[in-house]
């Protein structure tokens, strides 16, 4: 019964290598084996002895020996070879696993890629070439199959990096009765056309990009705080400690024109005001009413010493409007009172006293 509960794994390596093995500890506890295998066909069969063992435990757990045509015939013996334990026969090339692709190429355009590789030597048309890829974003490779060997893809974004990875895949159950498939090439990373070392280094200049700016911006809003500190403080200096006048723009005359000597300036100002009081002449009272000249006469001849005691002393105060109110103002015989001087009203005119 054992020649039919053994189970046995036959990899055929791209029709180059062949690689049996068994569970050699279940099948045959405390049991070494041995294991021979033929190519040829008919009755005429020469076994060969496996060249090369593999182990498990130092127990015989598989055989890896060339590939030298389509149907193999295997057989395992007892460790002597004297007992038969298990043997088959098959078709090597249905148990084909290819190689992984070679000299990949990527090619990019706007939001398309598309993946190739060289073709195989032999057995293109039992062959497909399978895309997988994810962005830093996805959990799970997304997949892509299209026939040996070349794929394409669309839908993918500038911004984002992307792990690319490529294997060759036997067809089944056309070419193959066991679903094998190669090794997978090795993994790209791409962004926007451009070829990364890591989808990391996209990371790391998305961080640098993130903390330049950060850094920026904290400068940025440090110097605004600064600046309101240093309106508030020059607004409290200013009303703690008013600022004092600088003398040297509220008397320009005195710095400019007399080189800041004082006692030059102030004899100076002295003289301009005296003769400012000397240059000021009273104004004339005109009458244009003859009928009133008479009774101007009758006015400056009953109280003559008031009316000159008056006008000198608007003089005297250098008063301009109030000589300038006595001569407009009709005269009155009553006697009235403005601005501190003394007023004489008769019917047509006033007379400043």
């Amino acid at each position: 019964g054992w020649k039919d509960a053994i189970s046995t794994t036959i990899i055929n390596f791209n029709n180059e290598k062949m690689q049996i093995t068994w569970a050699a500890r279940e099948l045959f506890p405390s049991k070494n084996v041995s294991f021979s295998y033929t190519f040829a066909e008919g009755k005429n069969k020469v076994w060969k002895p496996c060249p090369t063992y593999l182990l498990d435990q130092d127990y015989n757990s598989g055989c890896l020996f060339k590939t030298e045509g389509p149907t193999l015939a295997i057989s395992i013996r007892n460790s002597n070879g004297s007992e038969e334990l298990f043997s088959k026969t098959l078709k090597s090339d249905f148990y084909i696993k290819p190689n992984r692709p070679e000299n990949v190429t990527f090619f990019w355009k706007e939001d398309t890629v598309t993946v190739s590789c060289n073709k195989p030597e032999r057995a293109v048309k039992c062959l497909t070439l399978e895309l997988q890829y994810k962005s830093k974003f996805d959990k799970d490779w997304q997949s892509r199959t299209s026939k040996c060997c070349s794929v394409g893809e669309q839908g993918f974004d500038p911004r984002k990096c992307y792990s690319f990875r490529v294997r060759l895949k036997r067809l089944v159950p056309y070419c193959n009765v066991v679903n094998y498939s190669s090794d997978w090439a090795a993994e790209t990373f791409w962004m926007n056309g451009t070829l990364l070392d890591s989808c990391d280094d996209d990371i790391k200049s998305h961080s640098k990009t993130v903390t330049v700016l950060s850094c920026l911006l904290a400068v940025l809003l440090v110097m605004l705080i600064l600046l309101i500190l240093l309106c508030k403080w020059q607004r409290l200096r200013k009303s703690v400690m008013p600022a004092i006048p600088d003398p040297k723009y509220v008397f320009a005359d005195l710095f400019n024109d007399h080189n800041g000597n004082f006692q030059e300036w102030i004899d100076k100002t002295d003289h301009a005001m005296v003769q400012t009081k000397l240059e000021y002449e009273e104004p004339e009272c005109i009458i244009e009413a003859e009928s009133q000249q008479e009774d101007e006469k009758n006015c400056d001849k009953q109280e003559p010493q008031e009316k000159i005691f008056s006008f000198s002393r608007a003089a005297e105060n250098n008063d301009p409007k109030a000589a300038q109110i006595a001569c407009l103002m009709p005269t009155s015989n009553t006697i009235a009172s403005f601005a501190g001087f003394q007023i004489l009203m008769n019917d047509d005119m006033y007379v400043m006293l």
